[in-house]
């Protein structure tokens, strides 16, 4: 090798070097794939084995942990992949108690936090945490529409005793108000019950026009049930959470004709081509179903999706600025997902700001019905 070749080696070393010391994006993920929410952690899960393996153009590594559906397991899976792991970035947990336990642990040693459930947590109080599922808010308002559209005047509530079972009802208020909707019976029941005898028939002794549920995944089949089986025939409404096949599968026919909210996703087919999330959606159904099956979509990986693709233009964003692994490129990374515009995803078009860590409008949630076992958008 001549001296002039050697000293060209040379400096394609040197300048490989910068490149190849750059440590990779490390995303934390914790899910909920054992446990009362395992119906929804494993497609949360499951999202991650399709996704490209680059986030703004750089290599990406997932580092993903079951917390059992637990909050004192996900505040040690949380810490775990900050404090041994190194992570850049959390993604999850897959339930509102475990998301807002996780995004604690976030805000105390300022590492962002993109949660796959709807969480009460506000930018203000912590700016650290992001969120993409519809708050309940945004989401229910189909509901509140679709209800007065036939009538309904006396609604009864049943939910779960946690966080969760008081945002679906919050959502409900927030847009019955200034309605004629009124709420003559709120009753609860815990995520591991077997049964809700006693709520259901306290329902029914309050006469409603329609019920309202406020369960998740699998557990929420047990009030449809059982509500079939004591002979109430009044329209039943649901929230996002129960839209996946494990649901639609232990329900059968006692959830035919039910109602539920969610993201355009599961019905992207039946969008207008107008829409700036069917095509969004489209390629995210051909990707999950091209490895788990034909009607294997469902919104929960979805919303694992939509966390990627905000995720891909922050980083994008950040590594411009900081290197991956110090404290200076977390912080480059939260203030890029604060500011990211038009991000379409397949739940909604997200436009985050300093004050709305969700950012999403009602283009990210439409009325489904179920129809001999398929979600059917109601137009």
């Amino acid at each position: 090798m001549t001296k002039m070749n050697k000293y060209l080696v040379v400096l394609a070393v040197a300048a490989a070097l910068p490149l190849a010391a750059r440590a990779d994006i490390k995303v934390g993920v914790i899910v909920g794939a054992t446990g009362p929410g395992a119906s929804l952690g494993i497609p949360y899960r499951n999202a991650f084995t399709v996704m490209p393996k680059t986030l703004g153009g750089e290599p990406v590594q997932y580092v993903i942990l079951d917390d059992g559906t637990d909050t004192t397991m996900a505040i040690k899976q949380a810490r775990k992949l900050i404090d041994q792991d190194k992570v850049d970035l959390i993604i999850g947990s897959s339930s509102v108690p475990t998301c807002i336990a996780v995004s604690e642990v976030a805000q105390e040693l300022k590492v962002p936090q993109i949660a796959l459930s709807p969480t009460p947590v506000t930018a203000e109080k912590n700016p650290w945490a992001f969120s993409v599922p519809q708050p309940m808010g945004i989401a229910m308002k189909p509901v509140v529409e679709n209800m007065r559209q036939h009538g309904v005047k006396t609604v009864a509530y049943l939910g779960f005793s946690d966080s969760w079972g008081d945002l679906v009802l919050g959502g409900f208020n927030h847009n019955a108000k200034g309605t004629d909707l009124k709420v003559v019976a709120n009753e609860r029941y815990a995520r591991n019950d077997t049964s809700v005898v006693g709520q259901v028939l306290r329902l029914i002794a309050a006469k409603p026009d329609a019920i309202l549920l406020g369960g998740s995944g699998t557990p929420a089949a047990l009030p449809h049930a059982t509500l079939r089986e004591r002979g109430y025939k009044g329209p039943i409404y649901n929230n996002p959470a129960i839209i996946n096949n494990d649901f639609l599968r232990v329900g059968g026919k006692t959830v035919e004709g039910a109602y539920a909210v969610t993201g355009p996703v599961m019905v992207a087919e039946q969008l207008p081509d107008s829409n700036p999330i069917k095509k969004v959606a489209m390629d995210f159904t051909k990707a999950y179903e091209g490895a788990y099956g034909k009607g294997s979509r469902n919104a929960f990986s979805a919303y694992s999706w939509d966390a990627y693709l905000l995720a891909d233009q922050a980083v994008a964003s950040a590594i411009k600025k900081a290197k991956p692994g110090t404290t200076e490129f977390r912080a480059a990374l939260r203030d890029a997902l604060e500011s990211g515009k038009e991000v379409v995803g397949t739940h909604a078009v997200y436009n985050m700001s300093k004050t709305d860590h969700t950012g999403v409008d009602d283009r990210s949630s439409v009325l489904v019905q179920i129809e001999n076992g398929q979600w059917k958008l109601v137009k």
